[in-house]
């Protein structure tokens, strides 16, 4: 449903052709969610996002992510969290060390990425931080995964990918070293790096 779509329970149920249960409670997870606004007794309307809410989301992100790595850097890198980080830092040496891409690269390199974000997220003796990404992760392109890359284009898609994998380079070592001010300002900029991809590497 586009942007400022009416949604009714009814009409919604019959064209799926279910009752109208599931869809009431779908209804209100999707609010929760932030994807669609109450219009009061005459059902949600489908919510619309400009380019500010997406940059602000990313922005949410690498808040909520810094402050993660900064608490994991404090309580000091334990010895799993570390394997894991190491075992993405490395399978990204190896996705980048043949010096260009193939199709199959994006795929391993999205899962790496997932992994090392998800460590760092969850690895603490918290869940507050992890949850209130979660639902952040709700709003378009907001999430660690939301990478878009173009399989036309891959040279392009080798440079954005050799500083992510810097990037996460540091991340480590600042996680190591318990540098946990240093660590929290580079998992903001990590997070805020993505959107800036057009700047740095042209109108791609």
């Amino acid at each position: 449903y586009p942007a400022g779509s009416r949604l009714a329970e009814v009409a919604v149920a019959q064209s799926l052709g279910v009752s109208r249960t599931p869809v009431r409670i779908a209804f209100r997870t999707l609010a929760q969610e932030g994807l669609l606004e109450s219009a009061g007794k005459r059902g949600f309307v489908v919510r619309s996002f400009s380019n500010a809410d997406v940059l602000c989301a990313v922005e949410v992100r690498g808040v909520l992510e810094g402050l993660a790595a900064r608490r994991m850097a404090e309580q000091g890198l334990s010895e799993a969290n570390r394997a894991a980080l190491q075992d993405c830092i490395d399978e990204g040496e190896a996705t980048l060390a043949k010096g260009h891409l193939v199709a199959t690269d994006i795929e391993r390199w999205s899962q790496l990425n997932v992994r090392f974000h998800g460590t760092i997220v969850n690895g603490g003796e918290s869940r507050v931080i992890a949850d209130a990404i979660a639902r952040n992760d709700h709003l378009p392109f907001a999430s660690a995964d939301s990478i878009a890359m173009q399989a036309d284009a891959l040279p392009l898609e080798f440079q954005k990918l050799r500083l992510a994998q810097m990037q996460h380079r540091l991340v480590f070592e600042a996680l190591r070293r318990g540098e946990s001010a240093r660590v929290e300002m580079l998992m903001r900029e990590h997070a805020n790096i993505g959107v800036r991809y057009g700047e740095l590497f042209g109108p791609h």
